[in-house]
């Protein structure tokens, strides 16, 4: 069996990639390197050829893999093959012939304005800190546009209460600044005073009921129920709520490069789909014209 775990030590300490990206990684090559080992009896990674690969992203495909999934698995075991290049444990590159699968286009789903009333509560107005934590995270997810990884890791010293603004680390480990209102500030405060004393000092912004730090599950599940509860959205995790920070904000005229600021994305192409709800609103103005 090959081993992995000298990439898995690389992605953490040299890409500084997230725990989440690290296992789907490892998983991918795993997964990848298993198929050619059974099918073509490989036991050295110097073996694999570029039809193998290209025989395992059939493979993938006509398992009916999702494009996106089966981009994911080929990024992944493009960059495992440029470490052990750089390693010198192979001298040439089996993935570099793989193309990735056209990604049909498609619009993220997002709450209307009307779905999202249930966060005007205040929680100064509430007594119970369970709930009160809740409606935060919330809070912040839709206020905020934060990642569901973002969230978790944010700790007390994230949030500037003067500024009003979270210090918000996202991917690779890049840092942004994303503004809070002066009631979401005032909350917050209110909320830590109430988790001070019936919690152990932590230095994370929020944490479960007993006192531990926030799980990808826990916050999936928290979003969950309160999606199902007020939205008829399809998609009811913390991403939905990110999107439907993005498409507000572009619906109500934001510009496209504030946004992509505040999303943490890279380059403009990935903000540009929240734009889908202004042109489906220009569309039906346009049909009233004569000749539409």
């Amino acid at each position: 069996m090959i081993d992995i775990q000298s990439f898995k030590q690389y992605l953490l300490y040299e890409k500084r990639y997230s725990e989440h990206t690290i296992a789907a990684y490892s998983t991918d090559v795993r997964y990848t390197l298993d198929y050619v080992a059974q099918l073509y009896q490989i036991t050295q990674l110097s073996q694999i050829e570029p039809f193998h690969l290209r025989s395992w992203v059939v493979d993938l495909m006509a398992r009916k893999q999702g494009a996106r999934s089966i981009n994911r698995k080929i990024s992944s075991i493009r960059t495992f093959f440029k470490y052990q290049i750089r390693r010198g444990v192979v001298s040439k590159d089996p993935t570099i012939k793989l193309r990735a699968v056209k990604v049909p286009r498609r619009l993220p789903n997002y709450l209307q304005e009307h779905e999202i009333t249930f966060l005007d509560v205040s929680v100064v107005e509430l007594s119970d800190l369970t709930e009160m934590r809740d409606i935060l995270i919330l809070k912040t997810l839709y206020a905020c546009g934060l990642r569901r990884a973002e969230l978790i890791n944010l700790t007390v010293s994230s949030i500037d209460m003067e500024k009003r603004c979270l210090t918000v680390t996202g991917k690779g480990d890049k840092m942004r600044l994303v503004p809070i209102s002066k009631s979401y500030a005032h909350e917050m405060i209110h909320y830590l005073a109430e988790r001070e004393k019936a919690l152990p000092p932590s230095e994370y912004l929020f944490m479960t009921d007993k006192g531990k730090k926030l799980y990808p599950k826990f916050v999936y599940n928290l979003v969950r129920k309160y999606l199902t509860r007020y939205s008829t959205t399809t998609q009811k995790g913390p991403h939905t709520l990110r999107h439907t920070f993005a498409t507000h904000l572009s619906n109500r005229g934001a510009d496209l490069n504030a946004i992509k600021d505040l999303l943490g994305h890279a380059n403009l192409s990935a903000t540009q789909i929240y734009t889908h709800n202004n042109i489906e609103k220009l569309k039906r103005a346009y049909a009233a014209h004569p000749k539409a």
